[in-house]
């Protein structure tokens, strides 16, 4: 259920066979016109489209063959995603049938030009078409057979795809192998999780498959039913179930590759789980890959999954037995930020065998007393997880992947119970389980279960993947023990951290028991977090340029040498500058072979002690040719550089009062960490105790890895390995290109404190980076760069301008009157339209929420008035005020959006810097 989103046999049992005596695909005439498909210079392929009919069924369909005529191929049927169409997986055929593969794609019952009713993979329905799919792949001359009757053939596809591949190797004995993508094991488990009806999901699974008519009249009754009583029922349970792989659970003995979404309130991880256990059982390889995206938003790695899926079928279909299909477990990883774009680097984790969801448990003792809170009249109003169906880049998944809490849960209608701060850095990669005693005023009792990272600053919490488990008790009158299963999460919680169980008695997504009770709940026992200890992150590779380095540094020093002996007189040092640590003067540098295009032109600006200066620009702007030339790895074509009034040339005297990384920093892999940056300060000539090795590895915070090979560093330590190579002997000047590029979000908040403590021993740093919020945060001033020349200069706070503003994307426009309300809601001073969404202002009064239930905003931070600088350094230290959710602000906002039927898509902060950068270049970055 996309919603758009992309020789083992199963035993045949006779009587459940789907294709009937005589039932036949009939190709309708004048249907099927081949054609070639070739897109930019890649291999042309063969496309047919044809309408074939099914007991009264049209079920449109595109063939796609290899171009060249000769032999047989394996076969693949692609699915698609619920809503979607076979126009979804066009793409993934092409490419399937370069590769030498038959495919076949087509359009499931009521979607795209197919007819009938919409059946959820019904057995009957669905499934029997995929049979009756094989059967004419069976006739066609191009498709390899393993007997007549019989094609070499697997299946694949995503979400209602994925499951129709999972039921295809139940019911079919012909399928070879499969690999189905963010799915179902048991649609009742999924849309009914622990008796709980998940109201948003079903209700968006109507409409994205056009209502309530368009699907099996059986299927229609049930979702009316269980959507107005708000409790399913036993028939429901059983209809939907019935449907799901997990009814043909015994039969699926096909290798299988499970792809499952970390971000998915629909169909998580434990759904793969327990498909990976019981296809495991029947004796069939299983492998099982987490993604980081899902259908709340994230990355889908859609070319490395494809080529995945495309390994698994070489080798269970081709027959290919040294293909590497990768792990037989992988988890995405976040392994640091993408410079360029702010997008997180991903990267894989992995173990030799599937750990499941309860590997390397530890007891985290958790504290807190019986509470009492409430489940209000209506179940109103809701606490807030996901927004599930509207996720996307900017969905709340992927907020909370990047540390930004915006869940709510409101005063009085939750019990929370609390870890110590944990003494070593701790990752859950599981299902974490707890025991808990529940007593209602009713007899009837839902309660969501999640678990929240919580800094030690007493920042927003943060809920892993936006993820939470309802439990219905029944009976709770008289009290019971519930154990309860909290969300499989794949999530590291840092060392001072502390882990909060929340309990709440309402969820926007879910349907709550109406009539208002209260209910109490105390802990049984100690939270069980599973670790997979067998799950292990590769290190980050080298660079392939570091081999090449001593060669590199002998050219290098060779070039000086020359460039030194023509070095002309430089010019005399200006008095006046000599406390300034950076000068630029109508500074230029034309591209090379060309007199009128310039990399910098006319740049002039001025930086003093103290300060962190932030150098921005798009791609192509000049700042890297700018920091190359303050360096004086080349010379401009005009204008000056003065470092404490000196100027710059190749080997300036000066330039021992720089430190600078740019372009990257090389280490020898076999050396410690300490042995490299001893190496590189003894090449530069100078006594050792100038070094100041010990004060710049504090600043940089390496501690024990610093003895290790740094062939064992993960990218983020090298990244600060180079850092500290650059401040060795605490340089005046500190010169940083793209620092955070290859860390994470925790050690991009460190290397932040890096700088502001550089800098507060009055150093100056200056600092390229793309990551404009980080920039906002850690920068004290701005220089604005684009197409070479300077377009603005001056404070951060000058340059982006204060207030609260967050940004409210919609999943479609909004009318006007709308438009008012929203600007309307007390403490909103006002909204406009943006790009894709709303920009909406808080009113400066932070107190004066939208909600008076609302938790009480956070006390100013106070300042000693040691001076303007200081005050800019002590108050970067605090999130954007935007950010803030732990004042109920922007989940305040989201509640009264909801309420208004406003279409959100996702809701942030609003990065000021962002929109300021923008509104100064342009729209060019």
């Amino acid at each position: 259920m996309d919603l758009r989103l992309p020789r083992l046999r199963g035993l045949f049992r006779g009587p459940r066979r789907l294709l009937a005596a005589g039932a036949a695909v009939v190709v309708l005439a004048g249907a099927g016109t081949w054609t070639a498909v070739a897109s930019d210079d890649k291999t042309p392929v063969h496309r047919t489209d044809r309408i074939m009919a099914m007991d009264g069924v049209r079920i449109d369909t595109s063939y796609f063959t290899p171009a060249s005529t000769g032999g047989r191929h394996p076969a693949v049927l692609l699915a698609h995603g619920f809503g979607g169409s076979k126009q979804d997986v066009r793409q993934q055929a092409e490419d399937l049938a370069r590769d030498g593969y038959a495919v076949l794609t087509w359009s499931a019952r009521g979607f795209g030009k197919s007819t009938g009713k919409i059946g959820l993979n019904d057995p009957k329905g669905e499934v029997a078409d995929v049979s009756k799919l094989i059967d004419w792949l069976a006739k066609q001359p191009q498709v390899q057979l393993d007997k007549p009757g019989d094609p070499r053939v697997g299946v694949a596809g995503a979400s209602y795809g994925g499951a129709i591949s999972l039921l295809a190797a139940g019911y079919d004995h012909r399928v070879d192998a499969i690999a189905p993508a963010i799915t179902y094991w048991n649609l009742a488990d999924a849309l009914f999780p622990n008796g709980v009806f998940k109201k948003l999901w079903a209700g968006i699974f109507i409409n994205s498959g056009g209502g309530c008519g368009r699907f099996q009249p059986e299927l229609c009754r049930m979702y009316e039913r269980v959507a107005e009583s708000g409790k399913p029922d036993a028939q429901a349970r059983e209809l939907l179930a019935a449907r799901s792989p997990s009814a043909v659970a015994d039969r699926i003995e096909v290798p299988t590759l499970l792809v499952q979404g970390q971000t998915d309130s629909l169909f998580p991880l434990g759904q793969a789980d327990a498909a990976a256990k019981a296809i495991r059982a029947n004796g069939a390889p299983v492998d099982v890959d987490w993604i980081a995206g899902g259908h709340d938003g994230g990355d889908m790695e859609t070319s490395r999954v494809q080529a995945r899926v495309r390994a698994w079928f070489d080798q269970y279909l081709k027959g290919d037995k040294g293909t590497d299909t990768g792990p037989a477990f992988r988890i995405t990883r976040t392994g640091g930020v993408d410079s360029t774009d702010g997008a997180a680097v991903l990267r894989g984790a992995t173990d030799d065998t599937y750990p499941g969801l309860e590997s390397g448990q530890r007891s985290v003792r958790l504290r807190g007393s019986q509470q009492s809170f409430a489940n209000p009249a209506g179940a109103s109003p809701p606490a807030v997880s996901a927004l599930p169906g509207l996720g996307g880049a900017g969905g709340l998944a992927q907020l909370s992947s990047l540390g930004v809490g915006v869940s709510l849960d409101f005063p009085g209608q939750y019990a929370q119970f609390e870890s110590a701060p944990v003494s070593s850095g701790l990752r859950i990669t599981g299902s974490p389980t707890v025991t808990v005693h529940v007593r209602s005023t009713s007899d009837d009792a839902v309660v969501f279960g999640k678990v929240y990272d919580v800094g030690p600053g007493g920042g927003a919490p943060v809920l892993p993947s936006q993820l939470v488990s309802p439990v219905r008790v029944e009976g709770a009158k008289a009290g019971k023990d519930v154990t309860i299963t909290l969300p499989a999460v794949d999530h590291e919680v840092e060392q001072g951290h502390r882990l909060r169980l929340v309990l709440a008695s309402t969820d926007l997504g879910y349907a709550s028991p109406t009539a208002p009770a209260t209910y109490t709940v105390s802990l049984k026992g100690d939270l069980k977090v599973p670790t997979a200890p067998g799950v292990t992150t590769a290190a980050a590779p080298l660079p392939s340029w570091v081999w090449w380095l001593p060669l590199v540094g002998a050219m290098l020093a060779l070039a000086l040498l020359l460039t030194g002996r023509r070095r002309t007189i430089a010019p005399a040092p200006a008095p006046e500058l000599a406390d300034v640590p950076l000068q630029i003067t109508d500074l230029s540098k034309r591209y090379a072979k060309s007199a009128d295009r310039y990399a910098v032109r006319d740049l002039s600006f001025r930086v003093e002690k103290g300060q962190v200066l932030g150098l921005l620009g798009p791609n192509g702007a000049g700042k890297t040719t700018t920091l190359r030339m303050l360096m004086g790895l080349i010379r401009p074509d005009g204008g000056e550089i003065r470092v404490f009034g000196q100027a710059i040339r190749p080997g300036a005297p000066v330039l021992s009062r720089v430190g600078a990384f740019v372009e990257g920093a090389g280490f020898l892999p076999h050396l410690s960490g300490r042995e490299n940056l001893e190496l590189y300060w003894q090449a530069t000539g100078r006594p050792p105790e100038d070094a100041h090795l010990d004060e710049a590895l504090e600043i940089a915070g390496l501690g024990d890895a610093l003895a290790r090979a740094v062939r064992t560093y993960s990218q983020g330590m090298r990244q600060r390995l180079a850092i500290a190579q650059a401040m060795l002997g605490l340089p005046d000047l500190l010169i940083l290109d793209e620092p955070t590029n290859g860390l994470d979000p925790p050690q991009i908040r460190e290397m932040r404190e890096v700088l502001i403590r550089y800098a507060a021993a009055g150093r100056t740093v200056i600092v390229s980076s793309h990551l404009l919020a980080e920039v906002e945060q850690s920068c004290t001033h701005l220089v604005v760069m684009d197409r070479g020349r300077l377009i603005q200069a001056g404070p951060v706070s000058d340059i982006i301008g204060s207030g609260d503003t967050l940004l409210v994307g919609l999943a479609s426009d909004i009318p006007d009157p709308l438009l008012e309300k929203v600007a309307a809601l007390p403490g909103v001073e006002s909204a406009v339209r943006t790009d894709g969404g709303l920009l909406v202002r808080l009113a400066p009064h932070r107190g004066a929420g939208l909600h008076t239930s609302a938790a009480p905003p956070r006390g100013a931070t106070s300042h000693d008035g040691a001076g303007d600088e200081r005050r800019q350094i002590a108050a970067l230290t605090e999130p954007p005020p935007a950010a803030r959710t732990g004042t109920g602000t922007a989940a305040d906002l989201l509640v009264e959006l909801v309420r208004l039927e406003v279409p959100v898509a996702s809701l942030g902060p609003h990065r000021r810097l962002e929109d300021a950068f923008l509104t100064l270049i342009g729209g060019s970055a």
